[in-house]
């Protein structure tokens, strides 16, 4: 993704889940984060008898590396 300063943010694929929509995992998709982080949404499954279709598909990414105006730099390590 391109920041407005011109950077760059790469993120790292972590996790795929498939959820059922009667199943949608909230807490996963929209609670606070330790760092930044990507969520990416799109529907799956199959088409179900009311054209709809059944499942979300979740691609879970983790910050990867930062490269702003003066270069790539790796965030930082968090503790614990």
């Amino acid at each position: 993704m391109r920041r407005e300063d011109g950077g760059l943010v790469d993120f790292r694929v972590r996790e795929l889940v498939q959820a059922g929509k009667d199943a949608f995992p909230t807490d996963t998709v929209y609670g606070d984060t330790a760092a930044p982080e990507l969520r990416l949404i799109t529907c799956g499954g199959r088409i179900g008898a009311d054209g709809h279709w059944t499942d979300n598909i979740i691609v879970l990414a983790d910050l990867a590396d930062l490269a702003g105006p003066a270069g790539p730099t790796a965030p930082a390590a968090s503790a614990g």
